[in-house]
């Protein structure tokens, strides 16, 4: 395995390549489920927040991916520039469509949400939090300009986000609405996997299913409850 690192501002990129692996499926009919050789990139997510050179050198390198290679996002972010987060959108629809993971660690707020519900597989731990709102931003030039600018840029940024979270289901059209006028959106790791923005949990060093992971909560709260009530009998 071949590991490499580079950098940017905020964010930094790992990539190794990894050799064509098989495993044994049925021996007696000689089967072997392959995964091919290819290249896993992991991302480490901070603020979108690049004001010198950008992520051009993150991005040409991410351009090189091939069929099957992996994108891990590893995000723990407040946020920031939305336009440095549609670059990563389109840089998961390009290269890694079903192929991006995303864990959340630990938390995601703004365009780190929105990034977050980019991946089809989406990892929390069990104090991870999310937060869903609109976005902010301002325009310089002449009033006629202004208009017709921040018009355009609503309409866009309104369908961007309507896509990645209505869309999905993770919120409710009425929900989107009260957010598009200042409504904040907070959740937890239970939140999360009851709407579906999380397919899985970690929990004591295993990766589980959010269905199982509520399941292991309801469970928990009920020995909890058992071990009160024992314990007032006493």
């Amino acid at each position: 395995m071949s590991k490499k690192e580079l950098n940017s501002e905020q964010h930094t990129l790992y990539y190794e390549v990894i050799e064509e692996k098989k495993k044994l499926i049925d021996k007696s009919k000689n089967l072997y489920e392959i995964t091919p050789k290819h290249t896993n990139y992991r991302i480490f997510i901070g603020r979108f927040f690049e004001l010198k050179r950008g992520l051009h050198a993150v991005f040409n390198e991410l351009k090189n991916a091939k069929e099957y290679d992996m994108l891990e996002l590893i995000i723990d972010s407040n946020g920031g520039f939305v336009n440095e987060g549609m670059q990563f959108f389109n840089i998961i629809l390009e290269k890694f469509p079903n192929r991006t993971t995303a864990y959340l660690d630990n938390h995601g707020y703004s365009m780190g949400a929105l990034l977050f519900c980019m991946a089809n597989k989406r990892v929390i731990y069990p104090y991870s939090d999310i937060m869903f709102h609109n976005y902010s931003a301002g325009a310089i030039g002449k009033g006629g300009e202004i208009k017709s600018r921040v018009k355009h840029r609503d309409k866009l940024l309104r369908k961007f986000f309507y896509d990645i979270v209505v869309e999905q289901g993770f919120l409710t059209k009425y929900e989107f609405e009260k957010m598009l006028i200042g409504q904040d959106y907070w959740m937890d790791a239970k939140q999360m996997c009851k709407r579906g923005i999380a397919t899985h949990v970690i929990v004591d060093g295993k990766e589980i299913e959010a269905k199982e992971f509520l399941k292991l909560l309801k469970k928990r709260k009920k020995e909890k409850k058992s071990a009160k009530e024992s314990s007032n009998k006493e």
